[in-house]
């Protein structure tokens, strides 16, 4: 296989983490890895979530996100980028929280995950911050 890599903009809207999810997972069977739609999916709701939560309460929300899948042979990528500077912190949820668990599934699911500074091309036309992950295809 050789590496793909995909763009979607997401605008500032509850619907995002849904659209996004359903992209990549057209995406991945499209290239024929179904075997990794469930935890693709799961992982790109939680960064997309993060994403449009955390950037509203930063006053980076009128940008909205921009979600980058790179499939390589060995690995997928997923990337998601917003205006909000302050990085990703995990957090421990208790039992009554409604949230607060979205990155412990990423840890869990994904072989790797993390964060940069900045967006691509200067996406958010200021400083800004991209969280990753990476999901094992099972081939080389």
């Amino acid at each position: 296989m050789e590496p793909h890599a995909y763009t979607l903009c997401c605008p500032p809207q509850a619907t995002v983490p849904k659209v996004a999810r359903d992209f990549v997972v057209s995406v991945l069977r499209s290239l024929d890895l179904p075997h990794l739609t469930d935890s693709a999916a799961l992982c790109t709701s939680e960064l997309v979530t993060n994403s449009y939560v955390h950037a509203r309460s930063h006053g980076a929300a009128a940008l909205g996100s921009l979600l980058r899948l790179a499939v390589e042979p060995a690995l997928v990528r997923i990337s998601v980028y917003d205006g909000n500077p302050v990085p990703p912190r995990p957090r421990g949820a208790r039992d009554e929280d409604e949230g607060g668990r979205g990155l412990a599934l990423v840890d869990a699911l994904a072989d790797a995950w993390g964060h940069v500074r900045g967006a691509p091309l200067g996406f958010t036309g200021r400083e800004g911050k991209g969280v990753w992950c990476e999901l094992g295809t099972g081939r080389v």
